[in-house]
């Protein structure tokens, strides 16, 4: 009945419109009016249309048959393309000035520490012998995992004497599930001490910062089982690039405890700014000659 409307309202209109008696009048009236008529039709179809489409972006379906409610599983929803374009472009923390401060100290760090990066190795070697470095997998921006270095300070087989070593001490072993650190370390050889206490094994890392890895400031870079310490912070965690310092390192480092940790580095992440990353680079090197504070 509506279509049959519509379509004598036309009718009315179209011949109304061949009855102008001027022929200037009749080919304005055909530019102007009939496309304005035409509209107003094509508006009030499009309206009938969707008032008998269902709303497919609302979370709920009312069903044909019977008029039940139907529930869309969060599941079968489908994520918009600006959702998809902010995944896309979502930058690490402090984006490319946080970048270019990086390369600069990495840069100028690499080069004053040019002389220590070859005479460790060699003394690693001449003392202990095995692999000069000592790779591990970690968790870095977004998630993505990275083989993160440092001069090796412990035996080559390190893993198995920590896991001896736990299921004989119950208290190293409760002290490791609090902090993931041993105040006694038998994993620890001599040399490596040396190299613990100045921090000085830390500083292959500053390859990961060149490769974009890491940053100078950050957090310390975790293991995947480590992050789900971090709780609900984690997803601040993931925002930023780890760091070779931090608001840990400059806090008491060792002797905090994990949570403390934790909230050093999401409030880090929340009040991020290039000022407070130069601040902490200049309160590094007090902080290392702190020996006590390190393992």
């Amino acid at each position: 009945m509506k279509i049959e409307r519509k379509r004598k309202m036309s009718n009315v209109i179209e011949s109304n419109l061949r009855q102008c008696e001027d022929p200037a009048i009749e080919g304005w009236a055909l530019l102007v009016h009939r496309p304005a008529a035409t509209s107003l039709l094509r508006r009030e179809s499009d309206a009938d249309e969707r008032s008998n489409t269902p709303d497919l972006s609302s979370p709920q379906l009312n069903a044909s048959h019977d008029h039940e409610t139907v529930s869309l599983e969060p599941e079968m929803r489908t994520a918009s393309i600006e959702d998809y374009a902010r995944s896309e472009s979502r930058q690490p923390l402090g984006g490319w000035a946080k970048r270019l401060l990086d390369l600069m100290v990495a840069s100028t760090a690499f080069i004053l520490f040019t002389p220590m990066l070859v005479l460790i190795p060699l003394l690693i070697k001449a003392t202990t012998g095995g692999p000069v470095l000592f790779v591990h997998r970690r968790i870095g921006f977004d998630g993505r995992a990275f083989d993160c270095y440092k001069f090796r300070t412990m035996v080559p087989n390190a893993e198995e004497v920590l896991e001896r070593y736990l299921s004989c001490n119950p208290q190293a072993a409760q002290e490791w599930a609090a902090n993931q650190k041993l105040s006694c370390d038998p994993r620890i050889l001599f040399f490596g001490k040396m190299l613990r206490k100045s921090s000085l094994d830390e500083l292959p890392q500053l390859f990961n910062i060149l490769r974009g890895d890491m940053s100078c400031v950050g957090p310390r870079p975790v293991v995947a089982d480590e992050l789900q310490r971090y709780g609900a912070a984690s997803h601040e965690y993931l925002k930023t690039r780890p760091g070779l310092t931090g608001l840990w390192q400059i806090n008491g480092r060792n002797t905090t405890e994990y949570s403390h940790r934790v909230l050093l580095d999401t409030q880090y992440v929340r009040t991020w700014s290039l000022r407070c990353d130069l601040s902490i680079l200049m309160r590094t090197v007090p902080a290392m000659m702190k020996f006590d504070q390190t393992s």
